[in-house]
Formats: structure tokens, sequence, C-alpha cells
């Protein structure tokens, strides 16, 4: 298939700028994937779709205040620096991208308080707004990233124009995330709120956890129009025992296993046996899902409106079928669904 395919035209004022007021009050779309069937809901609906034995997939990966913003030295320049991963603890080195990137060269200082206390050399360049720093601190570890959480904002995506606030701090953030090391929330599981959670596991549904640390890849643009050429960049992922015996044990009395997100399906999906059973891992990935495709793990699934030609479209295409998701996205704008990761949500069953 081409990237042209998964183009539509998407009004500006259906990105979402804000959550809904309740987490679990955002809307639903149910798309049956066999008959093509849409349902308008509520997010809490979603409890109506599952009984007793079926398992939800979680990725409870824990978004950290990625954004920073130094000064150059001598000029003083405002620098953004989005903290992206951490390659080396102990001598505090960290691939970043910085805006504007013409600006910032090897060699350059930045500097994020006014004591001088925290302050990143450029060490070298990765890509086109890509540096490696090797930040300064006089200070313990833990002292050291307690100064990145208070200098550091919430990565709240590029769309979103404002600055981001208290609520962004809360509710860019799933209620369960543990795992820190995320630069983009998962978003389809934003819309879980510790009531809704209660009422499943009081019915009897499951909850099997994964990680995956979202990076700016999940997101970055597919510039090829043929997709099979797109390369997702590697992201961390990590599936225990413990998860993998809940799964196999639904997908072995047959009841519904739904992942909550596309990235708890790349996550499932990148560690699949020859019989179509879950398995322990702990490393990367890179995988890239687009039609046709046969999915392994899960039978349902739960996302977020995603935007035109993007590699999430794309996988929610090969999950539910292209005709069917294109039909639910024609839908979600008639009827003015909220797109995006502030956006509502669609449960595909």
């Amino acid at each position: 298939m081409k990237t042209s395919d998964f183009d539509f035209k998407l009004p500006p004022e259906l990105l979402a700028e804000r959550p809904s007021t309740n987490r679990d009050e955002a809307r639903l779309m149910v798309v049956h994937k066999k008959t093509g069937e849409i349902e308008h809901k509520l997010f809490k609906d979603v409890i109506d779709y599952f009984d007793e034995g079926d398992v939800f997939i979680l990725n409870n990966t824990k978004v950290f205040p990625a954004r920073l913003y130094g000064n150059k030295e001598k000029t003083g320049a405002q620098i953004e620096v989005f903290l992206l991963r951490e390659l080396d603890a102990e001598s505090r080195i960290w691939d970043v991208l910085v805006d504007p990137a013409r600006k910032i060269r090897i060699g350059n200082k930045l500097f994020f308080t006014d004591d001088d206390s925290l302050v990143a050399e450029v060490v070298d360049n990765t890509t086109s707004r890509g540096r490696t720093l090797r930040f300064l601190f006089d200070g313990s570890y833990e002292e050291f990233r307690k100064k990145l959480k208070e200098l550091g904002e919430t990565p709240l995506p590029k769309y979103i124009k404002r600055k981001p606030d208290a609520e962004d701090a809360e509710r860019y953030q799933t209620i369960y995330a543990k795992e820190e090391g995320a630069v983009a929330a998962p978003t389809a599981g934003l819309h879980f709120s510790k009531h809704l959670l209660k009422r499943l596991e009081i019915k009897g549904i499951e909850f099997a956890e994964v990680t995956l640390h979202v990076g700016l890849g999940t997101f970055a643009p597919v510039e090829v129009e043929d997709i099979s050429k797109h390369k997702m960049e590697s992201e961390q992922i990590f599936i225990s025992e413990k998860t993998c015996k809940i799964v196999n044990r639904a997908i072995e009395t047959k009841h519904r296993v739904c992942a909550v997100g596309t990235t708890s399906m790349r996550t499932i999906e990148t560690s699949v046996s020859a019989n179509n059973r879950l398995n322990p891992y702990d490393g990367w990935t890179n995988k890239f899902i687009f039609p046709p495709y046969d999915f392994g793990i899960a039978n349902s699934m739960i996302t977020n409106f995603h935007t035109p030609k993007s590699t999430l479209m794309m996988m929610i295409a090969a999950f539910a079928g292209y005709d069917v998701i294109i039909k639910a996205y024609k839908e979600a704008i008639k009827e003015k669904y909220r797109f995006y990761s502030y956006g509502d949500a669609m449960l595909i069953i």
C-alpha cells in the first residue's frame, strides 16, 4: 500500500488541545471489524464489551518531563532541549533534540539555571536536530535526576501550542504508569480512570502489563510513498513471565485479549511464538505494522484517532481492515470526534 492511501482532510478544530473533563467520559467509537458496524458510546461503556476472563494489555511506561530550556553560552540565546534517552547514567550523557539546531555545535555549552548548577556540553551530532549532551552537575545521580524533573516540562505534542500546566502533568500520564522512560504518553490508556479499572476488575477482567518506552519515532512522519520502505526508530520494551501467563491463558481459553494502544500492540507482536503465544522479552523493537498483517495475540484493541498518513493509522488499518477504518474515520470527522493525543477513543472488536 501507499502512504497516500492513508491521507485525509482533518479539520484543525478536531485536534484535541485539552483532555476530556473526566478520563472515562471521552467519546468511544465501537467498530465491529467483521461487519463494519459502528456504535457511538462513552469510554466507560467499554466494560459492556468484555467478560470475566478477558484480558487488557496495558503499557505501564511513565512519561518524564523531557522538555527543557537552556541558554547558550556567550549569546544567551534560548535553546529548547528535548531529552530522548539516557546513554550513560554514570557520565550523564543523553541523546537529545535541540531547537533551533543551526545554532548548536559540538563544544557549545548550555546553561539551565541562573546559578550555573546545571550545564550541558555538546559532545556529538546525531541527526539534523539531534545532539549528544554531557550534563555537568555537582551532586549525586539521584539529585541530578531530581533537578531534570524540576526544570523539565510535560512533553506535550507540538500540535498543542499552549504551555503545559498542572493539569497536563497529571492527565498526560496513565493512572497505571510505573516505569519511567517515555517521552510521549501511550495515549489510548489515558481514558482509564481508577473507578473504571475497579469496575473492570470486579467484573473479572484481568490486566497484563507490558512496557514500551514511547519515543518520538512513533510520531515520525512517513516520508516515502511505498510504506514498506519506512523504518521505525527502536524503542525499549519489556514483557514479563507473569504477563505471558495471563495472556496465554486467555488465548487458550478463547477469551478476548485487548491491546490497549498501538504501543501495547507493537510490544506483543514483537515477541510471538510460532503457535501464537506470547513470549517474555527484554530488549528493543523497531517493528512497523501495516496492511496486510496477521496478528498473533490480540483479537481486539483500543486506540485513539490518529493523524493522516501516520504509522499509527496504518497499524489500525491492518488490524480492522483498510476499508473499515476509512469508513470509521469519515464517520468520526462527520460526528466531530476529537483526534490525537488528548482525543477520543476507538474500540475495535
